[in-house]
C-alpha cells in the first residue's frame, strides 16, 4: 500500500520515523508532505495513494476524484467536515477520523475561558502591565453558575466533568440527543436550557441542524449577561448575531476558538473588535499531550485497516 501524509501531525520527527519505519517494515510505502492548499500540488502528491492521512486541512472533492487507487482516508481530527465526504463515497474510499484525542485539551480550554471571562482576566492583566489597578473590574466566581451544553459526545461529557467539579449545575439541549438524565447533566428543550444557562458551551458538529443554531433568535433567548463558548465549529454561531449582542450587552462575553474560515483571521474580522470577548486561533485541540494521542490514534486506524478492521468509522 502507498500511505501518503499530506500535512503535519503535530509530533517529533522521531516519533513520526517510529510509525513510518513500521508501516515500511510490512511492506508498504509512506511519504509525509508540507501542507498546501495547492489543489494540483495536492494531486500529485496524492493521486497514486491508496491511504491518505490528514489532519485538519481541506481535502476538496477534486483531489479525491483524482486518487483512483484510493482506499481508506486516515483523518487526524474529531470533525471530519473538511473532507468531501460525498467525493469519498463516489471513490468507494472508507474514511475513520480520530475521536478522543482532543477531549481533555478542548475541555480545559473550555474551562479555561469561563474562568478568564469572569474573573475578567485580559483586562486586569492590561491594567497591571499598565501600572493600574483592579477598579470597576471585579469578577465573578464559577461556583454555583448553570452551564448549558450543545453537545454532550465525549469531548462535551468531559466538559460537563470539569464545571460540575467546580460546583456548577450541568444542562444540556436534549432536542436532538434523546439521552437520559445522568448523575452529571440533566437534559431540557434547547429553548430552556438557553433560558437557564448563565455559561452557554457548544460541542456539537457542523452538519444542516447545527449550522447557524446560535443566532439572533436563540441568543436572544439566552440570560442578559450569559456568556458563550465556542469550541466546536464556527458556522454553529451566526457571528454578525453575536458581535451585536456583546455590543449592546445582551451577552456578558464571549471565549471562541472556531470561525467560519481558519485563522488566521482578516484584521477587521468583527469578532477581533467585539467587547468581552476572548478569541484563540483555533487551539483547544493542540496539546503537545493531544498531539502524540492523536498520532496514536490515527495510526492505529490505519493499522487496524491495513488489518481489515475498520474503528473510528466515519463512513
Amino acid at each position: 500500500m502507498k500511505i501518503v501524509l499530506l500535512e503535519s501531525l503535530g509530533i517529533s520527527d522521531a516519533l513520526l520515523e517510529q510509525y513510518a519505519a513500521k508501516l515500511r517494515a510490512a511492506g508498504h510505502s509512506f511519504a509525509a508532505y508540507p501542507r498546501t492548499a495547492d489543489v494540483d500540488a495536492l494531486i500529485g502528491e496524492a493521486q497514486d495513494a491508496d491511504v491518505l492521512m490528514l489532519a485538519n486541512m481541506p481535502l476538496p472533492g477534486q483531489v479525491i476524484r483524482a486518487c483512483k487507487q484510493l482506499k481508506f482516508i486516515d483523518v487526524a481530527f474529531t470533525g471530519v467536515d473538511h473532507v468531501d465526504l460525498t467525493a469519498a463515497k463516489e471513490m468507494g474510499a472508507a474514511v475513520s477520523n480520530a475521536s478522543g484525542y482532543s477531549n481533555d485539551s478542548v475541555a480545559e480550554l473550555t474551562v479555561c475561558m469561563a474562568l478568564a471571562l469572569l474573573r475578567n482576566l485580559p483586562q486586569v492583566e492590561a491594567r497591571c502591565r499598565a501600572g493600574a489597578t483592579k477598579d470597576g473590574l471585579v469578577g465573578r466566581e464559577l461556583r454555583g453558575k448553570t452551564v448549558g451544553l450543545v453537545g454532550t459526545g465525549a469531548i462535551g461529557t468531559r466538559v460537563a466533568q470539569l464545571f460540575s467539579a467546580f460546583g456548577c449545575r450541568v444542562i444540556a439541549s436534549g432536542d436532538h440527543s434523546h439521552k437520559p438524565d445522568t448523575e452529571l447533566i440533566t437534559y431540557l428543550p434547547l429553548a430552556d436550557v438557553l433560558a437557564q444557562a448563565d455559561i452557554l458551551s457548544l460541542h456539537c458538529p457542523l452538519n444542516a441542524e447545527t449550522r447557524g443554531l446560535i443566532g439572533a433568535e436563540a441568543i436572544a433567548r439566552m440570560k442578559p449577561g450569559a456568556l458563550l463558548l465556542n469550541a466546536a465549529r464556527g458556522p454553529v454561531v451566526d457571528t454578525a448575531a453575536l458581535v451585536a449582542a456583546l455590543h449592546d450587552g445582551q451577552l456578558g462575553g464571549a471565549g471562541i476558538d472556531v470561525f467560519e474560515t481558519e485563522p488566521p483571521l482578516p484584521l477587521d474580522h468583527p469578532l477581533l473588535h467585539a467587547p468581552n470577548t476572548i478569541v484563540t486561533p483555533h487551539v483547544a485541540f493542540a496539546t503537545a499531550e493531544s498531539m502524540e494521542k492523536r498520532a496514536e490514534i490515527v495510526f492505529r486506524s490505519l493499522d487496524c485497516w491495513l488489518a481489515g478492521e475498520q474503528i473510528n468509522k466515519v463512513l
